[in-house]
């Protein structure tokens, strides 16, 4: 007999708009970690994906071209609950986000938004894939510290 699988710890990542950060943050969660976390993610508004986004996130094998974006506060007055929830925006939109019923952990990880970035297609794609890895790396490093 096999022992039952524990509970995946639930996890919401946000942002403004749902169209880049949290997207990617999700995205890698459940990536990296699909017997250990079960990744949402969701915005203080519903956006657009962000194209450099997908583009970048194809690149690591992992398509989010069909990912929904979704507003925080839809999830907040359903009665969703997370075990923690994740702001990947600046601190003063981190300070907008609702607080959430149960949350056991409250985290935030500033990362640039990919919509404010200037200059040609290549130097957004780059510096969006800047944001990638400093995202890959944090999701990859605290997930990595939920599974010892």
């Amino acid at each position: 007999m096999t022992a039952p699988h524990p509970r995946r710890i639930r996890v919401l990542f946000l942002c403004v708009h749902n169209s880049a950060r949290s997207q990617m943050a999700e995205a890698f969660a459940n990536a990296r970690f699909p017997d250990l976390l079960a990744a949402e993610s969701a915005g203080l508004e519903a956006g657009t994906l962000n194209p450099l986004a997908v583009e970048a996130m194809r690149e690591r094998g992992i398509d989010i071209s069909q990912q929904p974006t979704r507003r925080v506060f839809d999830l907040y007055n359903a009665g969703d609950l997370f075990d923690y929830v994740i702001t990947v925006c600046d601190e003063s939109n981190a300070e907008r986000c609702p607080i959430f019923p149960g949350v056991t952990q409250r985290l935030h990880w500033s990362f640039p938004d990919p919509s404010a970035l200037a200059g040609s297609h290549d130097e957004r794609l780059a510096a969006t894939r800047e944001i990638r890895d400093a995202i890959e790396a944090r999701v990859t490093a605290w997930g990595a510290t939920l599974a010892a």
